[in-house]
């Protein structure tokens, strides 16, 4: 099972292209109540006062704790959803399980 680390100098579009390729899942990132600009990186849209760092993502995370923790981390909102992006996923199920 892959794993992918999530650092305040990626950009959105290359967190979300690891996150597709690693989980199968799509990976929603919000600026706010829009989706973030893709060239964006995650430093840039950070909350004010959030800490930052770095987090290694891991498939058998469930969605909830791994959308809860990037919250408490970046202050970023994100969101799991199917591999065809055509649906949330389910908080209690693991991230490699919403991409199937």
């Amino acid at each position: 099972m892959a794993d992918i680390k999530m650092t305040g100098n990626m950009k959105v579009k290359t967190l979300r292209a690891e996150f597709k390729k690693a989980f199968g899942s799509t990976l929603r990132v919000y600026n706010g109540a829009r989706f973030a600009d893709d060239d964006a990186t995650l430093a840039s849209i950070r909350a004010e006062g959030a800490k930052g760092g770095e987090l290694t993502v891991r498939g058998n995370m469930q969605v909830g704790n791994f959308e809860d923790k990037v919250k408490e981390l970046y202050g970023i909102k994100v969101q799991v959803a199917n591999a065809d992006d055509s649906a949330l996923a389910d908080n209690g199920i693991t991230i490699s399980a919403a991409g199937k």
